[in-house]
C-alpha cells in the first residue's frame, strides 16, 4: 500500500518575449515613469522578465507546463486523477483554470479545481494534492502554478510594474512507497489583506474597485522576512529535519534580498539557493515550480536531494514544504 506522495515529473513554460530592465525602463520613460537597471537590480535582483503576448493566457502557459511535467513523469493525461492550479490570474471567473486545462489535456473524469493563495499558492496546492495522494483518493496528481501578472500591473507604478513576470510551472505527484513530500506548514493572516492585493471585481458588467495590483512594499518585506524563517523551521521540524539537511532551498522568487535573508537566518549557505528571480522576475504562484523545473533539467537538483520550498503572498498567506526529491 503506497502511503506517500513523491514528485515524479516537472515541467515549465515561459512566454517567448523576454524583457530586460533597460528595455522596460525605456518603455516606462515614454510614460514619464523613471526607473533604471541599477535601481531594479539593487532592490530586487531582477534583470529580466517574460511577458505574455496579447491573447496568451495562464491556461495556455499552464497547459504547456503540464504537458512537459507529464512527459517527464512518463505518464499520460488519463493517468491523472486530480489537477490543482494555483493562480491569481485565471482565464475566467469560472470555470476554473484546472477544469479548462483538464479539458485540453484530455484528462476528464478526475477532480479539478483552483487554489488562490497568490504567491504562496503553489505550496498550498502541493500540500492539498499531497493529502489526496496519501489518502488514496488518487495515484497521480498534477499541481500547476500559472500566472500572467503582466495583465494586472499598473505601468504607471514603478514600485510594482518592474517586479513581476509571466510563466507557469508544474509537478506530477505520484503515490510512492518511499517518502517524498515529508511535511508542510501553511498559514494566513487576513488582517493584512490590504498590503498586497488587487482590489477589484466584476459587478453588473463593470469593474468595481481597481483591476491593478497594489502593494505596500515595505510592509510586505517586513512581514516576509519574519514569517518565512518561522514557517521553514516549522516544516523542517515536522519533517524531523534540520536546516543543515537541506540540499537546495527553492524559495518563492520575489526578491533576492528576502531569499538571502531567509537562508542566512536558517544557516543555509547562499550557494544552496535555487535562484531564477534574475531571469524571470516574480511569477507569483508559478515561481517555485518554474525554478524547480529549471534546476532539475540543468542537473542542479538530483534525485535524493532534500528540498525546502517556502513562499509568502497576498492574504497574507505563507507556507513551506520539505521534500525528498
Amino acid at each position: 500500500m503506497s502511503s506517500y506522495s513523491r514528485i515524479s515529473g516537472t515541467g515549465s513554460a515561459l512566454p517567448p518575449r523576454k524583457i530586460s530592465n533597460d528595455e522596460l525602463a525605456a518603455d516606462l520613460a515614454e510614460r514619464g515613469v523613471e526607473t533604471s537597471d541599477e535601481w531594479i537590480v539593487a532592490r530586487t535582483g531582477i534583470r529580466f522578465r517574460h511577458f505574455a503576448e496579447e491573447g496568451t493566457t495562464s491556461v495556455d502557459l499552464g497547459e504547456q507546463a503540464a504537458r512537459r511535467a507529464l512527459e517527464s513523469a512518463g505518464l499520460q493525461a488519463h493517468d491523472i486523477g486530480l489537477i490543482i492550479v494555483a493562480t491569481s490570474t485565471p482565464d475566467m471567473i469560472f470555470p476554473s483554470n484546472a477544469a479548462l486545462i483538464q479539458g485540453r489535456l484530455g484528462a476528464a473524469g478526475g477532480a479539478a479545481f483552483d487554489v488562490q493563495a497568490v504567491c504562496a499558492g503553489f505550496v498550498y496546492a502541493l500540500t492539498v494534492a499531497d493529502q489526496f495522494v496519501r489518502s488514496g483518493m488518487t495515484r497521480h496528481a498534477l499541481v500547476i502554478g500559472a500566472e500572467v501578472f503582466s495583465q494586472i500591473l499598473d505601468f504607471n507604478d514603478r514600485t510594482t510594474c518592474v517586479l513581476f513576470g509571466d510563466g507557469a510551472g508544474a509537478v506530477v505527484l505520484s503515490a510512492s512507497e518511499t517518502p517524498g513530500v515529508l511535511a508542510s506548514a501553511l498559514h494566513a493572516d487576513g488582517r493584512q489583506s490590504s498590503i498586497l492585493c488587487t482590489p477589484g471585481r466584476v459587478s453588473s458588467g463593470q469593474v468595481a474597485g481597481s483591476p491593478f495590483l497594489k502593494m505596500d512594499g515595505q510592509a510586505v518585506f517586513k512581514q516576509a522576512v519574519h514569517v518565512l524563517e518561522d514557517v521553514a523551521r516549522e516544516a523542517l521540524a515536522k519533517a524531523d529535519r534540520l536546516p543543515a539537511d537541506v540540499d537546495w532551498m527553492v524559495p518563492h522568487q520575489a526578491n533576492i534580498r528576502i531569499m538571502t535573508h531567509t537562508a542566512k537566518k536558517l544557516g543555509i549557505p547562499l550557494d544552496k539557493i535555487v535562484v531564477t528571480v534574475d531571469q524571470h522576475g516574480n511569477t507569483s504562484a508559478a515561481s517555485i515550480p518554474l525554478a524547480l523545473d529549471v534546476a532539475v533539467r540543468s542537473g542542479q537538483i538530483q534525485r535524493g536531494d532534500t528540498l525546502l520550498f517556502e513562499a509568502v503572498g497576498g492574504g497574507l498567506t505563507w507556507g513551506a514544504s520539505v521534500v525528498d526529491y
